[in-house]
């Protein structure tokens, strides 16, 4: 396909409908391609072109055509007709948007960083079951941040290992026992052996504290072996189910929000894999697009990141992934595009990775109290175990929302003054 052909997918003239998917590109043309001919590569093999003329390339064919409107530097703007979509298939939305083009040779570095949905795929789509305000009803928790936390070591815990530590961190005051990602039913640590000791030690630490209590169980697997697990969860008075959304495929997901619904069972979703290819910032896809995606499948958690945690998170892409996920209208701004998300629930934002109690009040005054915190390691590694750590945790967030130094609040919190004295206000690396 000439070049000619490619330069009639850039149509600057081009307003976008309400109705188009406009897709947000950053585009490194590769040497001695010029920029309006990469535009149009990657605008035509994301629809209906190809490398070369075709004779079976109609008028009305044409009207499918991608358009490349908007070019600012390196940053392009495409418009996408929804007849090119079908309804509900995240796989076939992403093999269009976010295909073919990334091993293209007329462009050096691509990455799509933000995707406009209309409110036709929008409707398609189920949206969480719950989402944020649906989980705070179901613990009966309308102010403070929620607090999880991975049991650690994260793999290498016995069954009994594991409820029991659950047993502690609850009765401590975690809300949210939770698996990590690559804890699903080893042969140590047996899924079902797991949950159900886990859930009688849920239900124990409950009748102790009268506050609700619940666990994240990680039940990624083969799709048909994740449902199983799920019915498994509900029959055990379970309320979440957790998932790896990427490593499990959206295809995946998608089935497992609809047995969820059935069963009634809330969705965490972990990330694990996105930084694979969300982490280079010329190159693949941000982490923006999957949390937009992710809200649209149904999940109701969903992991942004910490800024001053220990795993690499700009404050400008929490703050944006926050936003893109609990926000009713996006208004947009620097590379990120205006959303209306119509009637989609927001999903509970999660905030992990390095996190301790000295670090909670940093963490509310940036996120805000509609948080999920999770401490892991800054549970585990308190110095009188992890009931007093979780504690502390607590303590810190009571702390915060009080407007209480940490240091102040800590001279009549055992807990939070030994959490003080090991780790004080460190950003892990």
């Amino acid at each position: 396909m000439p070049a000619e052909w490619y330069l009639d997918f850039v149509d600057l003239d081009y307003s976008p409908s309400s109705k188009d998917l406009v897709a947000l590109f950053r585009v490194e043309p590769a040497s001695g391609i010029g920029m309006h001919e990469a535009v149009g590569r990657v605008a035509s093999e994301s629809s209906i072109g190809t490398w070369t003329t075709l004779t079976t390339m109609t008028l009305d064919k044409r009207r499918l055509m991608a358009k490349a409107y908007e070019i600012k530097g390196r940053w392009v703007k495409v418009a996408y007709p929804p007849e090119l979509f079908e309804g509900g298939n995240i796989p076939q939305i992403l093999s269009s948007i976010a295909g073919n083009i990334f091993g293209m040779k007329a462009v050096h570095n691509l990455r799509l960083e933000d995707v406009r949905w209309p409110p036709r795929l929008i409707q398609s789509f189920k949206g969480p079951q719950f989402g944020l305000n649906g989980i705070r009803k179901i613990f009966k928790v309308k102010e403070r941040p929620l607090t999880a936390t991975v049991p650690k070591p994260k793999v290498g815990m016995s069954s009994e290992e594991h409820a029991r530590a659950g047993y502690e961190a609850w009765v401590g005051g975690i809300d949210l026992l939770k698996d990590d990602e690559n804890l699903s039913g080893q042969k140590f640590n047996q899924f079902e052996r797991r949950a159900r000791l886990s859930f009688k030690m849920r239900d124990r630490a409950e009748r102790e504290t009268g506050e609700r209590k619940s666990y994240l169980i990680n039940v990624t697997a083969e799709t048909h072996e994740m449902l199983r697990r799920a019915r498994l969860v509900a029959k055990l008075g379970g309320e979440y189910v957790m998932v790896d959304i990427l490593t499990a495929g959206w295809a995946g997901v998608q089935t497992l929000r609809d047995e969820c619904k059935e069963l009634g069972l809330a969705i965490h979703a972990h990330r694990a894999f996105h930084a694979a290819f969300t982490r280079k910032p010329e190159h693949g896809m941000s982490m923006l697009v999957v949390a937009k995606v992710a809200r649209l499948v149904g999940v109701d958690q969903l992991h942004v990141g910490t800024v001053i945690g220990k795993l690499e998170t700009p404050e400008e892409e929490v703050l944006a992934l926050q936003g893109g996920i609990t926000s009713r209208n996006v208004k947009g701004g620097k590379h990120i595009l205006p959303q209306d998300w119509g009637g989609v629930k927001p999903v509970f934002p999660v905030t992990s990775g390095g996190l301790h109690p000295g670090l909670i009040p940093e963490i509310i005054e940036m996120l805000g109290r509609n948080i999920i915190i999770q401490v892991g390691g800054g549970v585990w590694g308190h110095p009188d175990g992890g009931r007093a750590g979780a504690a502390a945790v607590r303590q810190a967030i009571d702390a915060a929302l009080g407007k209480v130094p940490l240091g102040e609040h800590a001279k009549t919190k055992r807990e939070l003054r030994r959490a003080l004295a090991k780790w004080g206000y460190i950003r892990p690396k």
